[in-house]
């Protein structure tokens, strides 16, 4: 049988080569963002995969568009196995008393609300399904145990995501749904660019912080999905070598 997987933030960075490596490993993908253009050319960079990749425009803060893209998954694949809970977006780098209430919430919508939205669709699909039950990945972050400056939006809401995947973990056992995290380090994106001409530390100074390649992010999430059931694995990091973290630690 021919494993389903939905991936949200799936348009750019780790979403996007998470949703290939799975597409080059067979599964069949639902890929989710917020624009077309970005997940139309995720799926045409599969290859001979692309007829095994779904398209599905989704805000994943948004209620009504993660029903939809769950909706459409079912419908187009009969089941779901896996999860990657990707999607997520960062607040301008300015002091935690200059941030905006709008910048916070976006934050949080996204990074936080988006995620539960996402897990209590796979919740009610998984445990309906025959054969029960299926896996499902979130993106933490290494920031959530070690911040940098001016980064309270992202860092609160990646430690929340902590407590989701403990409690789903928890609450999915009953239904044969297991969950685990992931806390990636500094994974070679557009996101993460700026990590190579140096970022503020805790201790003022600018440092330069390693890159690692993002196919080992998708490695890393391919091996999650794979394993059985039983191994309900909760948390892999994933980090480049040698990271230095002046003063984050």
């Amino acid at each position: 049988m021919t494993k389903v997987a939905i991936v949200t933030g799936a348009g750019s960075g780790i979403g996007k080569a998470a949703a290939l490596a799975l597409l080059q490993h067979g599964y069949r993908v639902a890929l989710a963002g917020r624009r077309r253009e970005p997940l139309e050319q995720t799926a045409a960079a599969a290859g001979d995969a692309r007829n095994r990749a779904l398209v599905v425009p989704t805000d994943v803060a948004d209620p009504e568009s993660v029903s939809a893209l769950f909706a459409r998954a079912k419908e187009a694949f009969g089941r779901l196995d896996v999860l990657f809970n990707n999607a997520g977006v960062g607040a301008p780098a300015v002091p935690l008393e200059d941030l905006t209430f709008d910048q916070w919430k976006k934050v949080v919508d996204i990074n936080l609300t988006g995620m539960f939205l996402c897990t209590q669709e796979a919740f009610r699909l998984m445990k309906s399904q025959q054969p029960r039950g299926g896996r499902i990945i979130n993106n933490g972050s290494i920031s959530a145990h070690a911040p940098r400056p001016n980064s309270a939006p992202y860092t609160a809401t990646k430690h929340a995501v902590t407590g989701l995947t403990k409690s789903t973990s928890l609450d999915g056992r009953k239904y044969d749904i297991a969950c685990g995290q992931i806390d990636i380090g500094n994974a070679a994106t557009d996101l993460a660019a700026r990590m190579a001409s140096g970022v503020p530390q805790a201790n003022g100074q600018i440092a330069v912080e390693p890159l690692m390649d993002v196919a080992h992010v998708a490695n890393a999430i391919v091996h999650m999905a794979s394993l059985p059931l039983e191994a309900n694995v909760q948390f892999m990091t994933v980090m480049a070598t040698k990271m230095p973290f002046v003063g984050r630690g």
